[in-house]
């Protein structure tokens, strides 16, 4: 029996009606929309789901990330033409299967006994001779032969003969209902665990996503789903010593809340990690309490390894911040404003007052993120990203083994720099920028310095200032210089104290130009002289102060051809200046004079680099983290899968009818037994064999079974 790739052919006058149903029940357009939903499941792997529209808008653009939203991209799963297309595929597989099935149940049972002798001669595999034994002696020695190899044999007895029809490897035509079973049940149970149930529900019951913010508490009855909801999939955020019973089903339009019938509470979440950074383990004591019952269970959640209750299953899915407490130094970057401490929580806001040259602004100070452990590869050059502890880079693990065996493997040098703080600054406008700033400084290219990192929108990476570390291993004397640099009185006095320190003492009537040269030096690094640029246009991309500065002063006001000496000149200067106002901070801090060694050199050289950039640092302030206390939070999965058996069976049929599809072969054998004319004490034996695939294994078992039948010798 060969399975045929046609569909059903309906008896009726209309021909639109018959072609449509032929088509919708044929293997071709099964096969057509298998094609279309592993096209559809690769777009959904590569462009993330479910993410808020700001992050698509900032990957693809404005205009196609609103072309690939109306054709559901971003939510490709419970998108209606993916909906569609897996609803006509369960009927399209079904047709077939129930077009088959009835053909292959009935093929299973025939051995087509009634095959002509004449029939057999058209076979490719074919054998005939001619044996000195009764027929009857040559049955029983050909069924007991049969049955030893394990054929299933029928005997027809006829008037000139017997046929003795065999069969073996029948379970191909199993592994076709199998694997095509397999395609239903697991169709049926993804739209069972999907949101297509959800969706549906919230459409009867007059549910819509909530996009607002507040307590899960406040959030109204209209955003929420009974804790009789026979399947969801939703987030749940604990953390550690507090409890909750809420969890959340995150949707393009917003999120929707699923009630659950316990609350789990979090005794203890344990993180372990490797050298790399990379989470070992991380594992969630909890405790469940049952609100019918008031039970309260014990249970240990780890990855893979999830508790149930009620039905629902709890995964350890992540785990994040759960509020912690952080104390902030908040330090000037420009302007007179003395540094203060600012205090918070991990996910709150507060409110800030900072000065400029424009005024008094306020501005919105976000807490977004502490991350206590920052692993950095030294090995590499240019990465100033750190590793994500709550994640595995499983792409970068498996290129480090593709290629070349010869090929050289960069050498990576990871360590722990410690804790970090990310925040976020938000104008009245509602424009915010991002902040990461390192709590200890680490060392890069032989130098001691702090990052502070900072970016416009979330796309882009952070780009990092590097502030020298003092002697004392701090920031708050780099912090000093820079606010001294603000400080007019400072600045005049630090730079009489340089020209009475570098004037010759025969020569006093240099002391003058001296001065004038200074001040003029150091008050283009500052920003206090302002140097209009050779071309207007470039002005907004330039700072008001820094090396920069000092450029469009020697451009707009140096010959060419003198421009090189002069700028050694004022650069040295300028160095000495600032060490004197270096000098006078130390003092003003009631700190030891820096000793005039190659450590003080070093610190002075990075120190004017990072002057001059801090003049393209975005705000006034920045702030640097100097006390936390942690509260872990573990995230849990909580999902009601009635699905989930339909899926596991689906997929085991599959595997299964694909093995006995591809591996077993159907073969049925003929044997034709009579006596050779008058001669009753001889047999004339005719045999033939049938399989469903031509291979070098076939030929080769029917050159056995052949010899064997006809008692060939070799």
């Amino acid at each position: 029996m060969t399975v045929s790739t046609s569909g059903v052919e309906l008896r009726t006058r209309s021909r639109t009606v018959r072609e449509a149903v032929e088509l919708l029940s044929s293997m071709r357009f099964s096969i057509s929309l298998l094609t279309l939903i592993c096209i559809a499941s690769i777009i959904g792997t590569v462009v993330k789901q479910n993410e808020p529209a700001i992050n698509y808008v900032n990957q693809f653009g404005p205009f196609w990330a609103d072309v690939f939203g109306r054709v559901n991209l971003f939510t490709v799963y419970s998108a209606p033409w993916f909906l569609l297309i897996l609803a006509f595929l369960v009927v399209s597989t079904s047709l077939c299967i129930a077009r088959n099935a009835p053909k292959i149940l009935v093929d299973l049972k025939n051995y087509k006994e009634s095959l002509r002798e004449q029939a057999l001669q058209a076979f490719h595999h074919k054998g005939q001779a001619t044996l000195a034994e009764t027929p009857a002696t040559a049955l029983a020695r050909v069924s007991a032969l049969l049955a030893g190899g394990g054929w299933k044999a029928k005997v027809q007895q006829r008037e000139g003969g017997t046929m003795v029809a065999a069969r073996k490897g029948s379970s191909n035509k199993i592994g076709y209902l199998s694997a095509h079973s397999s395609i239903v049940l697991i169709c049926l149970g993804g739209l069972a665990d999907g949101d297509l149930i959800v969706r549906a529900q919230m459409a009867w019951q007059g549910k819509t996503p909530f996009a607002g913010g507040g307590m899960v508490a406040d959030v109204p009855d209209q955003h929420r789903l009974s804790s009789a909801n026979p399947t969801f999939r939703a987030n749940l955020l604990v953390p550690e010593g507090a409890r909750a019973g809420t969890a959340i089903l995150s949707m393009q339009e917003g999120v929707v809340l699923q009630d659950l019938p316990f609350d789990v509470e979090l005794k203890k979440f344990v993180v372990e990690y490797y050298a790399t950074g990379m989470p070992k383990l991380f594992a969630s004591q909890i405790v469940i309490h049952d609100r019918e019952t008031q039970q309260a269970i014990p249970a240990t959640v780890e990855v893979n390894k999830p508790a149930f209750h009620r039905g629902i299953a709890i995964y350890q899915s992540s785990f994040d911040d759960g509020g912690s407490q952080v104390k902030l130094s908040a330090m000037p970057m420009r302007g007179n404003q003395k540094p203060f401490t600012v205090e918070g929580q991990i996910g709150g806001r507060t409110e800030i007052v900072t000065g400029s040259a424009q005024g008094d602004q306020a501005l919105t100070l976000e807490f977004a993120a502490l991350r206590v452990i920052n692993v950095e590869n030294f090995g590499a050059k240019g990465d100033d990203e750190a590793t994500d502890v709550r994640k595995v880079d499983l792409r970068s693990s498996v290129e480090e083994r593709l290629g070349s065996g010869t090929r050289v493997v960069t050498k990576k040098e990871l360590r722990n720099v410690g804790p970090s703080i990310t925040y976020k600054l938000r104008d009245a406008s509602g424009q915010a920028r991002e902040f990461h700033n390192y709590m200890l400084p680490f060392e890069l290219d032989g130098h001691r310095v702090f990052l502070l990192g900072t970016r416009d929108a979330p796309s882009e990476s952070f780009r990092y200032l590097r502030v020298p570390a003092d002697d004392q291993d701090g920031i708050d004397g780099w912090m000093r210089l820079r606010q001294a640099l603000d400080d007019p009185a400072l600045r005049d006095k630090a730079v009489r104290r340089y020209v009475a320190l570098s004037t010759p003492t025969d020569k006093p009537e240099m002391a003058a130009q001296l001065l004038a040269t200074a001040e003029r030096a150091l008050g283009l690094f500052a920003g206090v002289d302002v140097v209009q640029p050779p071309s207007v246009a470039e002005r907004p991309n330039r700072p008001a102060g820094g090396l920069q500065a000092l450029a469009d002063f020697m451009e707009t006001s140096v010959p060419e051809s003198d421009r090189m000496r002069i700028t050694e000149v004022l650069l040295r200067i300028l160095n000495g200046s600032l060490h004197e106002l270096l000098s006078l901070t130390r003092e003003q801090a009631g700190l030891a004079p820096l000793a005039s060694d190659e450590s003080t050199e070093q610190f002075m050289r990075m120190a004017v680099t990072s002057l001059s950039d801090s003049f393209f640092y975005p705000t006034p302030l920045t702030f640097q983290l100097t006390d936390f206390t942690q509260v872990q939070a573990s995230v849990f999965q909580v999902a009601r899968a009635p699905g989930q058996k339909l899926v596991y069976l689906g997929a085991t049929l599959l595997i299964l009818g694909v093995f006995m599809m591809l591996y077993v072969r159907e073969r049925r054998l003929w044997i034709w037994l009579q006596a050779d004319g008058e001669n009753a004490e001889r047999t004339r034996i005719v045999t033939a064999m049938s399989t469903t695939r031509r291979t070098l294994d076939g030929d080769a078992e029917f050159e056995r079974i052949k010899k064997a039948l006809l008692q060939e010798t070799a």
